[in-house]
């Protein structure tokens, strides 16, 4: 049996049924063998049938610090994970998050989340007292809150949060040790981006 689709022939003895519609093609086959595997590939292969859909990817990221790469130049990174309360999490999940003006500092041993905005949802308990601009503790291990703190003493670095994203249902943020820029070093990198 042999048909006739875009002035090129494609033939099979154990097609059954080839229906062409305006946009695609459904093909049925009764037995599956070799041939009619290369005849469907070929088919794919043509675009004739229709094409299978990617999934949307979905960005894991809930906020970024784009003011930061402005500010600073950035040495090092590392991320951090960050106690959360409930409506935190929550707010986090609708994307409502900002890291423009936020900070990380040192306090006692311990590294702290400092100027990062959650906004409550207006869903929120009515039971508990939702801080938008709380302080946020950082977990990290004991070796490397040394190491970030030992930088900032004595090479003179500030720690910034750069972006806040999704790993494995657990919320993160991605921190590096930085150095400010000055003026001139700002405007020589927007001369160097517009060249």
């Amino acid at each position: 049996m042999s048909y006739q689709l875009n002035g090129e022939s494609w033939i099979s003895r154990e097609l059954i049924l080839f229906i062409a519609t305006n946009q695609s093609v459904i093909v049925v086959y009764s037995k599956c063998s070799h041939k009619q595997a290369d005849y469907k590939q070929a088919l794919l292969f043509k675009g004739i049938m229709g094409k299978k859909k990617k999934p949307a990817a979905t960005s894991n990221t809930i906020a970024l610090n784009k003011k930061a790469r402005h500010d600073y130049h950035i040495e090092e990174n590392l991320e951090a994970g960050i106690a959360l309360e409930g409506w935190e999490v929550k707010s986090l999940r609708a994307g409502r998050a900002q890291l423009k003006e936020s900070y990380v500092i040192a306090r006692s041993g311990e590294l702290y989340l400092f100027g990062a905005h959650f906004s409550p949802l207006p869903s929120a308990s009515t039971h508990v007292n939702a801080d938008a601009t709380r302080t946020r503790k950082l977990l990290l291990n004991r070796r490397e809150i040394d190491q970030l703190i030992g930088a900032v003493d004595r090479s003179g670095y500030t720690i910034v949060p750069l972006s806040l994203y999704w790993k494995k249902g657990r919320v993160k943020l991605k921190i590096a040790l930085a150095k400010g820029k000055k003026q001139y070093d700002k405007r020589a990198a927007i001369k160097q981006r517009e060249w």
